[in-house]
């Protein structure tokens, strides 16, 4: 089966340039930039997602002996990370200088990303209420992660109305948030564990 996109070119024997010392940094095309400016600041925060999803993974990971069930959660995870990769290299890129077979997210990812909310909602029950996190490491994390995508996304969405981005940026950070919800009722679920539902008139009785 032949690959969409190109396999990386790159090659990385040096840690530290010193050409950002200033303050300014190269797209991919060269251009040179602000390491203030709101590109930057979008893809530098999906470079952080990329590093909360790892987190999780990993936490999916270390749970799946004992609950065979999350290895779909890992496998997802994964997939996230690699996609996130290529998101991140699309923002880094300016719109004239993006190459047909540049790795970036599509409408097959976030088609993907439909049928796996789909998916696992198909198990859960109807929230009453809304769902706090904290019945578990891993719920937890996910909703670390699902905050730090939405903020992702308000950068990406600001980004686009001061340059052009693919439309699939934002819709694919869009729908990635739903999904680490999701997601993160799933694994509580899986975990046989219950649900903290938001009580605006919760008092400690104990």
């Amino acid at each position: 089966m032949n690959s969409r996109f190109d396999d990386p070119r790159v090659t990385i024997n040096r840690v530290y340039t010193k050409a950002g010392d200033f303050g300014e940094t190269r797209l991919v095309g060269g251009q040179k930039v602000s390491k203030g400016s709101l590109r930057l600041e979008s893809y530098g925060t999906v470079d952080e997602l990329n590093a909360f999803i790892g987190m999780a993974c990993q936490t999916a990971r270390d749970l799946v002996n004992d609950h065979p069930k999350l290895q779909a959660i890992v496998t997802c995870l994964v997939q996230i990370q690699h996609e996130l990769f290529n998101l991140g290299g699309t923002l880094a890129t300016q719109p004239q200088d993006i190459q047909p077979r540049q790795p970036q997210v599509t409408q097959e990812e976030i088609l993907r990303l439909e049928k796996e909310i789909d998916d696992a909602n198909e198990v859960l029950p109807v929230l009453p209420s809304f769902v706090l996190p904290g019945s578990n490491r891993l719920n937890v994390e996910l909703h670390l992660c699902r905050t730090v995508c939405r903020r992702a996304e308000r950068d990406c969405v600001r980004l686009s109305q001061e340059e052009a981005i693919p439309p699939e940026t934002v819709q694919y950070l869009n729908r990635l948030g739903d999904a680490l919800f999701v997601w993160s009722r799933w694994v509580t679920h899986s975990l046989g564990q219950r649900e903290t539902l938001w009580d605006p008139n919760w008092k400690d009785t104990d």
